[in-house]
């Protein structure tokens, strides 16, 4: 008879209710790539001088030291809560005293059942607080539903409800609430959001040049600024006579002093027998500093189609730039001084990656930016603009739970902005989805087109409007106009998308295939596009590479079904039925 032993235990664990913090830096390998050691000593430093002795006041205990970041417990929610926020608080002080890159924490905090050992904690609780840090952006804290129930009314700021959210490694969308920032002290009027603003100086003739081309270099400047006119909440084009500047070389900080304006695009023209010269500054107004540089040659036969050429690529090259250097100024704002134009750019930053892990973050940033700034339209109609994407993406649980809120954000944007290109595009999207309503969608588009004439994200639907109306090649000629307005911007690979499946309506398959690889090569976790290019692949006879990838898309999606993807589709009639049997033949289950 062979003999039994029990199994090993560990005597010194036990379960208990405990509130959990994770912490992790955020922009940790950026910081580090930029100087290893400063890195590594000042967040020594904050650890020592802030956090540890914080949360030895609050009763917090560290139970695990990541390298950027920690983990650590308290015996309440209310306790952990008010740590974080003093942690959030004390950091963003000394990083406003600081010369280098800001090293600020996001924050997640749930209060669970788990498991405690001496040196570590372990569970489903412990691992929701470090998916809800996940979502926080920097300075932010995000809490679970469990820790709002547990703070009732003594949250020590308000909570914006974030609704269900699904989590990476989390069997069941979890419900989260973003802490909101302390209020600011009353104005006298309300703060307004604090937009970028350009002015467009005229451009400068050279020396000996026919007073002639005045004219020319007059309608370049008008080209210049009615795209910029068109950009979503990126520039407020200054109103003020700049004519005062022609033919001045001037210091951009006098431009901003006298406009008060953030940037300034000064240029010249030249143009010599049948060639055209046109060059570009875009200064920072308030140092003087050349934030690029560019120059535009062609031909003077050209002159009608050479101004909106270049007013077209001068914006798509000015854009990315004002964005990135507004992006960067807010990352390194202090919590208490954020704006709602902060949080909107902070959000786009995430959305426009269409990255899964990275997706989620962006609703609770724009939750914040309607908060900061109610009674702005542009919040809400990205915020309806996000919901859109992810119902695409395939990552809503329900997308027709979620049409009545796209229709509510979006109906809110319009009330306090009847013009918002975004709002009524995303409408006319929605009615696709929603009920197939080409006819009324297509009235819709038209008017979000004409609100914004220059608003990529307006003419990218407009492409897959047309095309489900069955004018696949007006649908493509609006696709191409989308990027043309914004080739480098990250949502370029949406339009990309939005030319593929014309294309494959259309059936024109070879195109299809070719924008889809293109579409790919910008952004390889589009789904949307995976299956539009498999479908692709098999009507052109490449079955194999289509089977591959529909292979591929299972084992991400194990649970996709071509009957669930046909009721939540904008696709109706002939067309959808053709898109099914392609990818039927690809390999996806019914």
């Amino acid at each position: 008879m062979s003999a039994t032993f029990p199994l090993a235990t560990n005597l010194a664990s036990k379960r208990q209710f405990l509130a959990v913090l994770a912490a992790d830096i955020a922009g940790y390998t950026r910081l580090m790539e930029n100087g290893e050691e400063a890195t590594h000593l000042r967040f020594t430093a904050l650890m020592d001088g802030i956090v540890r002795p914080l949360l030895a006041a609050r009763g917090g205990r560290i139970v695990k030291n990541t390298g950027d970041g920690f983990l650590a417990t308290f015996e309440s929610a209310l306790q952990a809560t008010e740590c974080a926020l003093q942690i959030q608080d004390r950091i963003a002080g000394a990083a406003a005293h600081e010369s280098g890159p800001a090293i600020a924490f996001r924050m997640g905090l749930n209060y669970a059942d788990i498991i405690v050992e001496p040196h570590d904690v372990f569970g489903e609780g412990v691992n929701l607080a470090a998916r809800l840090q996940a979502l926080a952006e920097p300075g932010g804290v995000i809490v679970s539903a469990e820790v709002a129930e547990q703070l009732g009314a003594n949250a020590p700021l308000p909570l914006l409800d974030l609704g269900e959210i699904s989590l990476k490694h989390i069997r069941r969308p979890a419900r989260a609430f973003a802490l909101g920032r302390r209020p600011a002290p009353p104005a006298e009027e309300p703060e307004l959001p604090a937009l970028p603003s350009i002015a467009v100086l005229p451009f400068r003739l050279p020396p000996g040049a026919d007073p002639e081309d005045a004219w020319f270099a007059e309608g370049l400047i008008e080209g210049i600024v009615s795209v910029l006119s068109g950009i979503e909440a990126l520039f407020v084009i200054a109103t003020a006579a700049t004519h005062a500047y022609a033919g001045r070389v001037v210091d951009p900080r006098q431009v901003a002093q006298d406009l008060g304006v953030r940037y300034v695009l000064t240029g010249s023209a030249w143009r010599a027998g049948e060639k055209l010269r046109i060059t570009t500054e875009l200064c920072d107004a308030a140092t003087g500093a050349v934030l690029r540089a560019d120059r535009h040659d062609g031909a003077a036969r050209d002159l009608f189609d050479m101004q909106d050429r270049i007013a077209t690529e001068l914006v798509a090259l000015l854009a990315p730039s004002v964005q990135e250097r507004e992006l960067r100024q807010a990352m390194r704002k202090a919590p208490d001084s954020m704006t709602g134009y902060d949080y909107l750019l902070q959000a786009l930053d995430v959305m426009h990656r269409v990255e899964r892990d990275s997706f989620d973050a962006a609703r609770g940033l724009l939750q914040q930016a309607i908060a900061a700034a109610p009674d702005w339209a542009k919040p809400r109609s990205h915020a309806a603009l996000w919901h859109m994407v992810r119902i695409n993406q395939g990552w809503s649980p329900n997308p027709y739970a979620e049409f009545p809120e796209v229709a509510q954000l979006a109906a809110s944007a319009l009330e306090r902005d009847p013009h918002d290109a975004v709002a009524l595009a995303i409408q006319a999207l929605m009615l696709c989805f929603a009920k197939r309503d080409y006819e009324t969608a297509k009235l819709l588009i038209d008017r979000a087109t004409a609100a914004g004439p220059n608003c990529a994200l307006a003419w990218g639907i407009a492409g897959f409007i047309r095309a489900c109306r069955g004018d696949w090649r007006m649908g493509v000629e609006a696709g191409h106009k989308a990027l043309r307005l914004s080739p480098h911007a990250r949502l370029a690979s949406l339009y990309e998308h939005a030319i593929t499946l014309t294309y494959l309506i259309g059936g024109q398959y070879a195109e299809a295939v070719e924008w889809g690889r293109r579409t790919e090569r910008r952004n390889p976790t589009c789904v949307s596009n995976q299956r539009a290019l498999m479908a692709a692949l098999v009507a052109l006879g490449e079955e194999d590479e289509a089977r591959e990838r529909a292979a591929r898309l299972l084992r991400q999606e194990p649970g996709f079904r071509l009957s669930v993807f046909a009721a939540h589709s904008a696709l109706s009639g002939p067309i959808l039925e053709r898109f099914l049997t392609l990818l039927r033949a690809a390999g996806l289950p019914d």
